[in-house]
């Protein structure tokens, strides 16, 4: 990333707007869990439920979402959105303080959260599309991505500590306000946003739900791209719930050497992302993502080799650096290349789709592989997980039309 590549003051706040509510989601992980474990008293199926439903019914919520911003001015939407979940999570705090929460509430919330977070995916991409020029959306996007992995690395213990002294709902509270702030930061960004075209007969039908799929799987690049990252990302986080299993169960490692061995490689990330322009420069946008996109398939194997003691700590340590150095570089370019091979009048329709499934394959994922954990033991699933992400790199947009930009198609 250019030192000093200046993007301009709507930009700026933009960032600052994200790196905001960013890190008031990190100081805010693990405070449902904590609230539904600690002040509700629910076992594991209600845990689980809260970590799985909420998220997969808020996609589902979210899908009508992606062809109605299309239509509409994307700041709108985007305070409108941190506002939803700055109101849906101070509903929190205010049940808990009156003596009426329950755990209802907490997977309601958890599915307004989600679907929130959707609709500001989706329309965050289209702003910044109409907000900088082509050539400066990498650099963007490396700032995003930056900006995310610092936040990864300094939340989680702040976090802790919050939660540690005040309790979970202060961490609630604290990522309540946070999008707040970042609703403020994007109403400071300014200017004028022209209301989208809109296509004749203005109602929207029950077809035009599934637009942005239609769009996406009618696209060369873009199709092999979203199985490739909705089924990467699926398996990785799929791993993640037998990994701490394994890890705190059978190989003994403590909750601080735990936390360590995935917060510690989190600075491969913020590497990673400062790397991925200047690599961009010297080698080219199309060989950095499909380099950086099979060498980050390679890493997660060696996690079902993981051992006691410190040995397997550094081994697990290395793998993740290894894994999430390369996401840092792939995430800024992908990010960039979907932006720019999307039509502008496609944007928030592609970008909620694509959403919506990487939300509900991760849940699908995550489900199937805690069913084989029991049946084949957390070890072999890890490995098998690790196997099958070997065969994503197939799944990388190859040859000529992958170097070439998107028409625009006519306005629909």
């Amino acid at each position: 990333m250019r030192s000093g590549h200046r993007l301009g003051r709507p930009f700026g706040w933009l960032w600052a707007a994200y790196g905001t509510s960013a890190l008031g989601t990190w100081l805010a992980f693990g405070a449902f869990p904590l609230i539904a474990i600690q002040v509700l008293h629910a076992g594991p199926a209600e845990v689980a439920a809260l970590a799985s439903v909420g998220a997969a019914v808020g996609a589902a919520v979210a899908v009508p979402l992606g062809p109605w911003v299309e239509f509409r001015r994307k700041r709108p939407v985007l305070v409108a959105a941190d506002l939803v979940r700055c109101a849906a999570l101070l509903t929190i705090p205010a049940a808990f303080a009156l003596g009426v929460l329950t755990f209802l509430q907490l997977l309601l919330v958890s599915v307004v959260v989600a679907a929130a977070d959707i609709t500001f995916r989706a329309a965050s991409g289209a702003y910044l599309k109409t907000l900088l020029p082509a050539g400066d959306l990498l650099v963007a996007n490396a700032r995003f991505e930056s900006t995310a992995w610092t936040t990864t690395i300094v939340g989680p213990p702040l976090g802790g500590a919050a939660i540690g002294l005040l309790g979970p709902m202060a961490t609630v509270v604290a990522d309540a306000v946070s999008y707040l702030l970042s609703a403020l930061g994007i109403r400071a960004t300014g200017g004028h946003e022209p209301r989208p075209a809109r296509r004749e007969g203005a109602r929207m039908r029950g077809r035009d739900l599934l637009d942005g799929w239609r769009y996406i799987l009618a696209d060369a690049v873009l199709r092999p791209l979203f199985f490739n990252t909705a089924l990467f990302n699926g398996l990785v986080m799929a791993t993640q719930p037998l990994l701490a299993v394994l890890m705190l169960g059978r190989l003994g490692f403590t909750p601080w050497s735990y936390g360590l061995a995935f917060a510690a490689p989190s600075i491969g990330g913020l590497l990673g992302s400062r790397l991925a322009r200047p690599l961009v420069d010297r080698w080219g946008r199309h060989r950095v993502l499909v380099a950086t996109g099979t060498l980050r398939a390679l890493w997660p194997v060696g996690l079902a080799f993981a051992g006691p003691g410190t040995g397997g700590l550094l081994l697990v340590i290395g793998v993740e650096l290894g894994l999430i150095f390369c996401c840092g570089v792939f995430n800024p370019v992908y990010a960039t290349s979907r932006l720019e091979r999307t039509a502008s009048d496609r944007v928030a329709r592609t970008l909620s789709a694509w959403a919506v499934t990487t939300k509900a394959s991760t849940a699908l994922l995550t489900a199937v592989w805690g069913v084989l954990g029991a049946l084949l033991g957390p070890r072999t699933a890890v490995g098998l997980a690790g196997v099958l992400l070997l065969a994503t790199p197939l799944l990388l947009p190859r040859g000529a039309a992958a170097r070439l930009p998107a028409p625009e198609p006519s306005r629909t």
